[in-house]
């Protein structure tokens, strides 16, 4: 089967809904991608919408559970397929649902402030690497921040 990948970039339009589907986590959102066009100095106007819902399963879960909610501006990447189902009234309708691989706040329209959560060492501890809230950061000589190794 082919895979279809898609990147949206709009707004989450419900509430994050957290799951578990055949014993798995899951946290899914509608989002909206809204176009529109300048046809005048100053004057936009509206072009077609996107609704989309978006299931995130695995690490994503937790990112975002705690990161994003309804208004929030983002970008979502994954693959997409249609649902069909049935609707309470017995009309068969579809809808179009992406997997989810990555999704992150969309910083053409916000400040975000990333937090990379607490690696385990091997005994299971948190290594010293990761900084609370609120507490100073190391600077490399330029003064940027410090980034852990990548994986």
């Amino acid at each position: 089967m082919f895979e279809t990948p898609m990147t949206a970039v709009g707004r989450i339009i419900t509430d994050p809904r957290r799951r578990v589907v055949s014993g798995q986590e899951v946290i899914s959102f509608r989002m909206a991608s809204n176009s529109r066009r300048r046809i005048s100095e100053g004057v936009w106007e509206p072009g077609n919408s996107l609704y989309i819902t978006v299931n995130c399963w695995g690490r994503l879960v937790t990112g975002v559970g705690a990161g994003l909610y309804k208004g929030a501006a983002v970008i979502a990447v994954g693959t997409v397929h249609t649902s069909e189902y049935e609707d309470k009234d017995g009309i068969k309708r579809s809808s179009l649902e992406m997997r989810a691989s990555a999704v992150g706040p969309d910083l053409a329209r916000v400040i975000a402030r990333i937090e990379q959560p607490p690696r385990a060492q091997a005994g299971g501890e948190p290594s010293d690497e990761t900084t609370e809230p609120g507490q100073p950061v190391a600077v490399d000589d330029d003064g940027l921040p410090r980034l852990g190794s990548f994986v």
